[in-house]
This record gives structure tokens, sequence and C-alpha cells, in this order.
């Protein structure tokens, strides 16, 4: 299966630098997926989850606020405003990940409804993790 290059920007720096099978983003008018040869775009992105397919099947998963893509055939760079990465080496790393992620979600839930769903999936992946 061919491969893309992912890259997830902040003003505070690289959130994810690297190779993926696919990536799923929140797009402003619902998720979407991408993979290698997408043909070229650049849209918004509304708060959500990015999920990442990595080369292993492994799916890493990022909260972010709000943020725009631009997808190429081989590329695809994301620039959000805010962004938690729900990983960890360790149990308490993994909690300190998914507390940041909750004050992201406290500091855009007025203005979101599908911050809801993020909750939930936020709360599942806790579990999984934990």
């Amino acid at each position: 299966m061919d491969k893309l290059k992912l890259e997830i920007l902040t003003p505070n720096g690289v959130i994810y630098n690297g190779e993926a099978l696919s990536v799923t983003l929140p797009g402003e008018e619902g998720e979407f997926g991408v993979l290698a040869e997408h043909s070229s775009l650049i849209t918004l992105l509304e708060a959500g989850v990015i999920d990442i397919e990595k080369e292993d099947k492994s799916v890493e998963s990022i909260l972010i606020n709000w943020g725009v893509v631009q997808v190429d055939e081989k590329k695809v760079i994301v620039l959000v405003e805010g962004a938690v990465a729900i990983r960890g080496d360790s149990e308490s790393a993994v909690a300190k990940a998914i507390n940041d992620a909750k004050e992201l979600i406290e500091s855009i839930k007025d203005n979101n409804p599908a911050i809801v769903a993020v909750t939930a999936r936020l709360e599942s992946a806790a579990q999984s993790l934990l």
C-alpha cells in the first residue's frame, strides 16, 4: 500500500511528522479520509480528531480545535491552532495527554456541537489506553 507524508503543525511546533497509510480529518462538512495519490485540495478543519493509520496498522489520534489542511498526491500538511496527541509511553504520560485534551475541549466546547462526540471518543480512547 502506498504511503503519504503527513505533517501536523501548531504555532508551538510539530505535533506529527512522518509517513502514514491513511489519515482521517474532521472537515468542515464532515470527516474525510486521505490516502496516497489523493487529488489536491485545501479545506478548513473543525474541532475534532485526526486519526493517523501508521505503517504497522496502529492508529494514532490527535485532537485539534481548528485549522486548515493542504492535500496533494504525496503529502498532507495540517496547520492547526491547537492540538493534543493522545499518546504516551506510560500511564502517567497518557493521563497527562488526556488531561491536556480535556482542557482543549473545554476551551472550544461552547461554540461547537461536534465536541460532544469528540469527548465520547476521548473517554473511550482513555479506557483502551489505561
